[in-house]
């Protein structure tokens, strides 16, 4: 019998807070990027900069709390692809939904994505690449994507168009240019290496 003393569940009230929070943070990241202003974010959550340091007493801490927010969306959506009837389309939507992801965290999930697995707190490189893993690997099990690609060369590769356009490309579209060029090149046949 385990005793509940030792880890109290967490009231009610705190973890609508802590909700709040991470909701918040979504939104001010995206607009301003990894460096804004926590004070935005608890007035956003409606709290004060106490509940905030109370609930992440670094900001790494909220930031890592974003990140796994938003890769628990993407998990469920790979999930969901997983099961559709055209893998080739299943795998397009969740890449297109992957790179969505990494631009809108304005570098944090791309800069995740690029260190050493689990160097960063929760291991997100892993659980990234084990969605793209599954996805991918159903695609060429119906002998529509090559089978030299790796998931880990398609994430770099969607990665890169993150990073590339992450500054104000004055081309509109031309993420979604890129990741179908990447697209097209995940169903051509290998070139002869001489």
């Amino acid at each position: 019998m385990t005793d509940r003393r030792a880890h109290p569940p967490r009231r009610t009230d705190a973890r609508l807070n802590r909700a709040r929070l991470v909701a918040a943070a979504r939104e001010v990241f995206a607009e301003a990027g990894p460096g804004a202003s926590l004070n935005e974010i608890a007035r956003r959550a409606g709290v004060g900069p106490g509940t905030l340091y109370r609930h992440f007493p670094h900001r790494s801490d909220l930031l890592t709390a974003v990140l796994e927010d938003r890769i628990e969306t993407l998990s469920a959506h790979a999930r969901r692809l997983l099961a559709a009837e055209d893998a080739d389309e299943a795998l397009e939507q969740w890449l297109r939904a992957f790179l969505a992801h990494a631009r809108v965290n304005q570098g944090m999930g791309s800069a995740l994505l690029m260190e050493p697995a689990g160097a960063s707190g929760p291991d997100c490189h892993r659980r990234i690449l084990d969605m793209a893993a599954g996805l991918l690997a159903r695609a060429q099990r119906h002998g529509t994507a090559r089978a030299d690609l790796t998931a880990d060369d398609l994430l770099q590769l969607v990665v890169g168009i993150a990073l590339s356009t992450a500054h104000g490309d004055d081309r509109p579209g031309r993420p979604e240019l890129l990741l179908d060029l990447v697209l097209d090149a995940v169903h051509a046949p290998p070139r002869r290496r001489t």
